[in-house]
């Protein structure tokens, strides 16, 4: 039988796996990109950008989670090591950053990265009939959309 028990073909399945365990390594390091931001962030724009950076780590924390359970409906193994994250992710790492300009600067370019990363696999998931997948993925590009036009109009 080359169909799961979601009547899916298991090779671009398989794939779909791969791509999400991508994805979900990409997640991984921008929720930790947002704690730091969160716990670092200073000066005048600290009270608006801590309570955000609030909704953004505890939102990721949301998709983080929809992501490994759908690997799992897929029958993958969602990746669950940070030294596994840490090869694969292409989202860049924030160190030490508490500048408002640059904390936003950096979950712009985490979101554009993500929002690559998605579009790929909406594309996949759409070549393999995967609905359930398509579904989250355009349901995070709508959003993370919003979210970069949002950010933009901040960084003016």
């Amino acid at each position: 039988m080359n169909t799961t028990i979601l009547g899916l073909d298991k090779k671009k399945t398989a794939n779909l796996v791969i791509d999400l365990n991508g994805l979900l390594a990409n997640f991984q390091v921008y929720y930790q990109n947002l704690r730091g931001l969160h716990w670092n962030i200073k000066g005048k724009n600290f009270f608006d950008l801590h309570i955000k950076f609030e909704e953004f780590y505890t939102d990721s924390q949301e998709k983080i989670d929809l992501i490994a359970e759908r690997i799992l409906t897929l029958e993958g193994v969602p990746m669950h090591t940070f030294e596994e994250y840490s090869k694969i992710a292409t989202v860049p790492v924030g160190i030490n950053i508490s500048k408002d300009v640059e904390a936003v600067k950096l979950v712009v370019t985490s979101l554009s990265e993500l929002l690559k990363i998605e579009r790929a696999i909406l594309n996949s998931s759409d070549d393999a009939n995967d609905e359930g997948t398509n579904s989250m993925m355009s349901d995070f590009i709508a959003e993370q959309e919003k979210t970069l036009w949002m950010l933009n109009s901040w960084l003016g």
